[in-house]
């Protein structure tokens, strides 16, 4: 299958969240990133927009009654950055979970545009 976009992660805090998670939680979380990667159209039940921000999305992985999510946002259309992951644990995201994923995308463009460059 061809790549119809490409997936960067913004300093560590993807891998802090993945490598804290047990095998099966990494091999679905591997399974749904590589359908991001490859699908034109990906799935709400795997991608969705967050509500009342500014160009945040969420990537949806569930797995025997678990639901965790990472943050991520668009970059030069074709670009996913990957922020921060967590458990969810509640029905409503928790927003210091969201604060922190639009503080990290804040930074994530800010640092390429001071230099130039993705991060």
């Amino acid at each position: 299958m061809e790549k119809v976009r490409e997936i960067i992660f913004y300093e560590n805090y993807f891998f802090e969240f993945y490598n804290a998670q047990n095998g099966k939680v990494q091999d679905k979380i591997d399974e749904i990133l590589f359908a991001i990667t490859v699908l034109e159209r990906i799935p709400r039940k795997f991608f969705e927009h967050m509500t009342g921000t500014n160009g945040l999305y969420e990537i949806r992985i569930e797995l025997g009654g678990n639901i965790f999510r990472v943050f991520c946002c668009f970059d030069e259309g074709k670009i996913i950055v990957l922020f921060n992951g967590f458990q969810k644990k509640t029905q409503k995201t928790p927003k210091s979970e969201i604060e922190k994923a639009e503080k990290l995308k804040e930074e994530y463009f800010k640092t390429k545009n001071e230099h130039g460059k993705r991060k």
